[in-house]
């Protein structure tokens, strides 16, 4: 089981930055990530890391360059750092932590890009 607490969302102009955090605990993770999900469409992988080797990825082309994300494993944390929003950024971004009986999700954070 695995327990994960994400934090740092809210509103923010285009052009402004926010920093998502995802407090985790529980089962060895092998790749966690954050998913986004916008009004009215699916959910989609943002960016993920593997925590062994910490090599990233980012599926979504829009957003190479302005987001980054990062793990510490000291304090069992994942974070995306998202710099020059676009309202397009706007949705619900979910940490995701993949383990060897599946993926969790956690409840969920806000970002609204105006």
């Amino acid at each position: 089981h695995v327990q994960l607490v994400e934090s740092g969302g809210g509103s923010v102009q285009a052009g402004g930055s926010l920093k998502l955090s995802c407090e985790a605990s529980g089962a060895s993770r092998y790749c966690m990530g954050w998913f986004r999900q916008a009004p009215g469409k699916e959910r989609e992988v943002v960016a993920g890391i593997y925590t062994l080797a910490r090599s990233s990825y980012y599926p979504d082309s829009s957003v190479k360059g302005r987001f980054t994300i990062s793990l510490d494993s000291t304090k069992n944390t994942l974070y995306l750092q998202m710099d020059a929003l676009k309202p397009e950024d706007t949705g619900m971004y979910y940490c995701a932590a993949d383990v060897r009986v599946g993926r969790y999700l956690g409840q969920g954070t806000q970002v609204t890009v105006s």
